[in-house]
C-alpha cells in the first residue's frame, strides 16, 4: 500500500462533518444555516444543545486522532514511516476544512488538529488544548483561544518532538491552515464584532 492511499483514506475519514451528521441526527438545523455559518462545536453550541456541542467536539476530535493512529498502526507494514503518519495527519485536517461529502464548506478545525496533535505526541496535544482551555476560560473568545493556541502548537512541538522531527514541520503547517481558516474570526475580532462561546443567534438554530 502506498503513502497515497492512507492520505486519501484519511482525507476521507477528515470528511465526516460531525457538526452536520450529529445536527441531522438531533433534529436540529444544519450548522451552516445560522451563527458563523461554521460547522464546528462553538456554533452547534448556539442551539443551547450542549449534548450536540460535545459529540461534535468529540467527534472531530476522535477522527484525527484515529486518521493518524491507523496509519502509525499500518504504515510499517508498508515500509512506510513517520512522514505517512505526518501526510495522514494533514489529509485528516485538510478534510475536515474541506470535506467532499459537504460540497468542500468544512469547519475551522480546531478540534480535529488537537486530535492529530494527541496521534503524533499526547504531550503535543495537551499543551494546545490547555492553552486553548486558559484562553477560553479567560475572554470567553473561541475564536481567540484558537489562534493562540495555534501560533504556540509550533513553539510547543520544538520542545517536545523536537525540530528535526517531521512532526514539528507538520505541526507548523497545520497551525497555519488554522489560521487560514481564521482569517473571518480575525477580521471581527478587530473590530470587536467576535461573538463569545455560548452566544446564540436570533432564532436560527431552531429545527427546520
Amino acid at each position: 500500500m502506498s503513502m497515497i492511499a492512507f492520505v486519501v483514506a484519511a482525507y476521507l475519514i477528515g470528511s465526516l462533518s460531525f457538526a452536520v451528521i450529529v445536527s441531522k441526527a438531533m433534529g436540529l438545523a444544519d450548522p451552516r444555516s445560522y451563527g458563523s455559518g461554521n460547522p464546528g462545536a462553538t456554533n452547534v453550541l448556539r442551539t443551547g444543545k450542549k449534548l450536540a456541542a460535545v459529540l461534535t467536539l468529540l467527534g472531530d476530535g476522535l477522527k484525527g486522532w484515529v486518521a493518524v493512529a491507523l496509519t502509525a498502526w499500518l504504515a510499517p507494514r508498508y515500509g512506510l514511516g513517520d512522514q505517512a503518519v505526518a501526510a495522514a495527519g494533514l489529509a485528516v485536517l485538510i478534510g475536515h476544512m474541506w470535506p467532499v461529502f459537504f460540497g468542500f464548506k468544512g469547519g475551522k478545525g480546531v478540534a480535529t488538529a488537537v486530535g492529530v496533535l494527541f496521534g503524533f505526541s499526547p504531550w503535543l496535544a495537551l499543551a494546545a488544548a490547555a492553552t486553548w482551555l486558559f484562553m477560553a476560560l479567560v475572554v470567553r473568545i473561541s475564536s481567540l483561544s484558537a489562534l493562540v493556541a495555534a501560533v504556540l502548537s509550533p513553539v510547543y512541538a520544538f520542545f517536545i518532538v523536537g525540530p528535526q522531527s517531521v512532526f514539528f514541520g507538520t505541526t507548523l503547517i497545520i497551525a497555519i491552515l488554522v489560521l487560514h481558516r481564521h482569517k473571518s474570526n480575525m477580521l471581527k475580532l478587530l473590530t470587536g464584532a467576535e461573538g463569545k462561546i455560548g452566544d446564540k443567534t436570533d432564532g436560527g438554530a431552531k429545527r427546520p
